[in-house]
């Protein structure tokens, strides 16, 4: 018999020792390996060498801001795959919006329910597991995409996408819930330099979007950042 998977680890990030010790004990309790930093460096050093599954990271970091740790972790390709739940005493929605910008899975407003926290992480992590290896079929919706045969369907209807759209989709859909920047996608699908015209990107969003027909209008633009298809997506009726 196979032995069972060790627990995800996570990673709580705030300089409020109280907070952190009511986040770790409740994320102790719903069964995670839980581990804390007080600092940004901290943080980062120990998200690049523990490699946890989440973080739960406060904004409001003496020295560098959570913003900056965010960025970092997303611009390492060790960490970038790494879920990031924000904790902000703001609740201004640009910073909201920010946050999600530069990768940010979901936000959490203080104060906040010890136990929501914990369901929010479950969320999250749901929704990173169900996206992993475990399966070559990702389901988007009505989108289904096999990622074996390099296949897409709506509805059950095949469609034909070119290699350039099939991987600007699967890029979006595998990372649901994430704004991706348009310089972050020419990366991804193009592999190209940041400072390439990212019209390039907005005119194949436009495509894609017109080959999946309704369920095109999953693929949401975030206004002054990029794109995204949102973490949970509407089902069709």
């Amino acid at each position: 018999m196979s032995e069972p998977s060790p627990a995800p680890r996570v990673l709580v990030v705030d300089d409020e020792p109280d907070i952190v010790a009511l986040v770790v004990y409740h994320l102790a309790r719903a069964g995670y390996r839980v581990a804390s930093a007080a600092t940004g460096p901290e943080a980062l050093e120990i998200a690049r060498r523990e490699r946890p599954t989440l973080v739960v990271l406060d904004l409001m970091l003496p020295g560098m801001s959570g913003f900056d740790v965010l960025r970092e972790i997303r611009a390492d390709a060790g960490t970038r795959e790494i879920a990031v739940l924000m904790l902000t005493a703001r609740k201004d929605e640009p910073d909201r919006i920010k946050g999600l910008s530069l990768g940010a899975d979901d936000y959490l407003t203080k104060p906040f329910s010890p136990q929501e926290l914990v369901l929010r992480v479950q969320a999250i992590l749901r929704r990173v597991t169900s996206g992993g290896a475990a399966s070559d079929v990702l389901q988007v919706g009505p989108i289904t995409i096999d990622r074996a045969a390099h296949t897409v369907s709506v509805d059950g209807e095949s469609l034909d996408l070119t290699a350039t759209e099939y991987k600007l989709l699967i890029t979006l859909a595998e990372r649901r819930g994430r704004v991706q920047d348009r310089a972050r996608l020419l990366e991804t699908v193009w592999g190209a330099a940041p400072d390439i015209q990212t019209r390039t990107v907005d005119m194949h969003v436009q495509r894609l979007r017109t080959k999946l027909g309704t369920a095109g209008d999953m693929i949401e633009t975030v206004r002054g950042f990029g794109y995204r298809i949102p973490a949970e997506p509407p089902r069709s009726t």
